[in-house]
């Protein structure tokens, strides 16, 4: 019931995760990122535990395949999660439990991996990886791109409702945590829509929070 991918941007280092699914609320549950660590989509009977846990394993050294091999060796009900890792080297590494639902598959290539269950056909997730491949821009664009290609590809076998996109870069918290957690329209629209909104704002709020004397304006009213 979700389709998602995790990306790392060779040229800035920044990592990205973008989810969808019909499910409320999924990228509460589903999307983790760490700056400078790595990128980790946890889905399909979601554990929202695997997502810091792999992570963790990440920082302390191992490769995304290592982490989820781990993963795979310790954690309960595996075969019912799907795991997708993104590592600081671009290593891509997934874990599909064979209980997945309905019709899904995985992708992947260097700095990007897709993966997808009750989909409408298992092209999906290729086509994910795919259009973030053929995109250019920030993170958020391509992520955006991404998603968008793997909806036109059949996407789920039924509506979506809910959608995310998460990016780190240098600073402990998300630099853009963007959520719809329902709509009867399309989220991943709608993510689309606030990423124009926010995107020209990213960098100004990074500045506020590290130094407020060196930062634009903050648009209010009263302001100087």
């Amino acid at each position: 019931m979700t389709f998602s991918l995790v990306a790392r941007c060779a040229q800035t280092g920044m990592f990205g995760v973008a989810i969808s699914s019909s499910s409320p609320a999924v990228a509460a549950r589903c999307s983790f990122a760490r700056a400078g660590v790595g990128a980790v989509a946890t889905q399909n009977v979601t554990d929202p535990s695997l997502g810091p846990l792999t992570l963790d394993l990440i920082e302390s050294g191992l490769s995304a395949g290592e982490a989820i091999t781990r993963i795979q060796e310790r954690a309960k009900f595996v075969e019912y999660r799907q795991v997708l890792a993104m590592d600081g080297a671009g290593r891509a590494a997934i874990h599909s439990g064979p209980n997945s639902l309905g019709i899904w598959t995985d992708a992947q290539a260097e700095n990007v991996a897709s993966g997808g269950n009750l989909l409408a056909n298992d092209t999906v997730p290729q086509a994910v990886v795919d259009g973030y491949l053929a995109a250019n821009g920030h993170l958020g664009d391509r992520l955006i791109a991404a998603m968008r290609a793997g909806l036109k590809a059949g996407g789920e076998a039924g509506p979506v409702h809910s959608a995310g996109m998460k990016i780190v870069d240098k600073v402990s918290w998300p630099v853009a945590d963007l959520r719809c957690d329902w709509t009867e329209n399309c989220p991943i629209e709608n993510i689309a829509t606030a990423w124009d909104v926010y995107k020209p704002q990213l960098e100004a709020y990074i500045q506020r929070a590290l130094d407020p004397r060196e930062a634009p304006s903050y648009g209010v009213p009263g302001d100087q």
